[in-house]
This record gives C-alpha cells, sequence and structure tokens, in this order.
C-alpha cells in the first residue's frame, strides 16, 4: 500500500473507533422520507461532501454498490429503496470501518421496522480491486472518496466502477473540486489528502477523468461551497476556494461526436413558429426551456439565430434534457 493510502487506512480507522462529527462537513440536508430513521451515530460518522441518494436513480429495486461505507448512512437510505437481501454492498478497506457499520445496522433495525441488518452485504475491499463481478450492478456510489486518490489510483477506481456497471448503469459521486491550483505542498501533504482537501481537482479535469473512462453521460446535478484553505492554517500564500459537486456518470455507449456533459444549460426557443427542430433530434417547442448538454447548447450556438436563448451553466441538472 503506498504511503498516502496508508495514512488514509488511519484516518478512517480512527474515526471508525471514535466518530469525528467534523471530519467532513456534508453540504445536504439528512434525507426525510416516509419512514426512514437514522440513527444520531450514522449521522456522526456522515464522512461525505454531499449526497449520492438520488430518488429518480433508485426505481425497480436496483442493485446499489457503494465504496467507502462510513458510518453505514448512506447504504441505508440506499437499502430504503431496494429491501431486498444483498440487494446493497458495502465495500470498504478498514475491518473497524465495517465493523461500525455492522453495530450501527442494528441500531437502524430498532429504529426502522422496515430494515433488516441482511438488506446490506458489507464486504472487505479495495477500491482500486472490487470484489464485485462485471455489469452487475445498477447504481454504483462513492462520496469523498475518489477525491482521495492520486491520478493514476483514480484512473483505476473509475475504471472499476465501469467495469461493474451494468450498460446504462450509473455512477453517483459527491467530491470536492477546486479551480485554483494549488501549491505541491499541499498536493503531497497526505492529510490533507486523507481529509479529501488537497486532492481535489478543477470540474474540467474531473469530468474529463470520467469520460476517458467511457462514460457517454455525464451529470452534474449540484455544486456547492464547500472548504476555504487559507494562509492562517494551512501551507498557502493565498485563499483556496473548495466546492462539492454531485454528479452522476452513466455508462451509456459514447458519442461519435464525443460525451453528452450536462452542466445545467437549458436553450429556449421564442420565434415565430410553433417549435424550432434541428434535424439532429432536438426539438425545441416554443418558449419551453429544454436542458441541453454543453455539446448540444455549442451547437446551437453555433447558428447564430437571434431567436433562441441559451443560459448559461448553473451546475444543477436535475433530468430531462435533450439527450
Amino acid at each position: 500500500m503506498s504511503s498516502y493510502l496508508e495514512t488514509t487506512y488511519n484516518v478512517y480507522k480512527e474515526a471508525a473507533l471514535t466518530p469525528d462529527v467534523g471530519l467532513c462537513c456534508t453540504t445536504n440536508p439528512i434525507w426525510e422520507l416516509p419512514g426512514l430513521k437514522i440513527p444520531k451515530i450514522m449521522q456522526e460518522m456522515n464522512y461525505g461532501c454531499g449526497s449520492t441518494v438520488h430518488a429518480r436513480d433508485l426505481t425497480n429495486n436496483p442493485k446499489t454498490l457503494y465504496v467507502g461505507v462510513g458510518g453505514g448512512m448512506e447504504l441505508l437510505q440506499f437499502a430504503y429503496f431496494n429491501r431486498q437481501k444483498n440487494g446493497v454492498v458495502g465495500i470498504d478497506m478498514v475491518n473497524e470501518m465495517l465493523e461500525a457499520s455492522r453495530k450501527n445496522f442494528i441500531e437502524a433495525e430498532t429504529l426502522n421496522p422496515w430494515f433488516k441488518s441482511e438488506f446490506v452485504e458489507l464486504k472487505k475491499g479495495n477500491a482500486l480491486n472490487l470484489p464485485v463481478e462485471d455489469n452487475s450492478i445498477d447504481v454504483a456510489a462513492q462520496n469523498c472518496l475518489f477525491n482521495i486518490f492520486k491520478t493514476e489510483d483514480l484512473k483505476k477506481a473509475i475504471a472499476e466502477m465501469y467495469r461493474v456497471l451494468k450498460p446504462h448503469g450509473r455512477l453517483v459521486m459527491s467530491d470536492p473540486t477546486c479551480e485554483q491550483s494549488m501549491n505541491e505542498t499541499l498536493r503531497n501533504d497526505e492529510r490533507l489528502r486523507a481529509l479529501c482537501l488537497s486532492g481535489s481537482l478543477s470540474i474540467k479535469e474531473y469530468v474529463k477523468m470520467l469520460t476517458d473512462a467511457g462514460f457517454g453521460t455525464i451529470e452534474i446535478r449540484a455544486r456547492k461551497p464547500y472548504r476555504i484553505l487559507d494562509p492562517k492554517h494551512y501551507a498557502t500564500d493565498e485563499l483556496i476556494y473548495i466546492e462539492s459537486i454531485e454528479v452522476a456518470a452513466i455508462k451509456d455507449p459514447m458519442p461519435a461526436d464525443g460525451p453528452c456533459v450536462f452542466t445545467g444549460k437549458t436553450a429556449i426557443y421564442f420565434g415565430e413558429n410553433d417549435y424550432f427542430d434541428d434535424n439532429k433530434g432536438h426539438v425545441l417547442l416554443n418558449n419551453q426551456p429544454l436542458a441541453v448538454c454543453d455539446k448540444t447548447a455549442n451547437a446551437l450556438g453555433s447558428l447564430n439565430r437571434d431567436d433562441i436563448f441559451i443560459s448559461e451553466s448553473t451546475y444543477h441538472y436535475d433530468g430531462g434534457g435533450c439527450c
């Protein structure tokens, strides 16, 4: 195991033995769903920067994989939508974290009459070599894990997720990102990397890692403020602003003209006709907004029409788009 991964192992071993509420700072409120009660200990061990649980991904009892189990909170949330024996698989390389999750599931059973611990299969394993069969998973997820990996390991982790997903399956993620460059001192600080800070990529780099792995559709679902690295507390001469994003990478075939990346752009046609058809599969009804991927937005913009409006990226995409 490389030294930075060993540091990460030790950080999360300690976090399993002694829950650290401040280890990560999720930007999402806890899901409030009918009949779902999340034990306090799971909330205290919610070591993520957002959420990977989206109801529209979880119809028809999807087989779900979650890598980096934390206290088990998102595993419990996924099980809410599945409710089948071993319908959710949780993988972690830290024995203590797996054992903490098992204990937390017992408490979850007392709070949730519908829940059984057998709904979640916990396995020891590594994100770089998942103990999961090819093309067997409908929804895979990770929260504030990929941010830890250096480039070559990150490529391996993404490739492993792609391998285990079924065709059209989706990888749902939440990770910190940073649009500023970081100095090598920060980048090489193993503890800061373990804490999901100094490994932050730009959104463009992050998306490219996913599309290079073969994912044909990328959805950026949220972009939120996360943390500040300031000169008083960190080895930096400038204030560094870190955001968190929530992304879904879908195992669609790669289009011949490149991936469909949705960053929250919208097209609106407001001309004299009932609709505008670009004869490439995109029909804009008069004055009805249509979410478009960046590729389609660029193509429509290149027409130089005065009756089509293209919005800027909002980095908030909720589905229903052009592709």
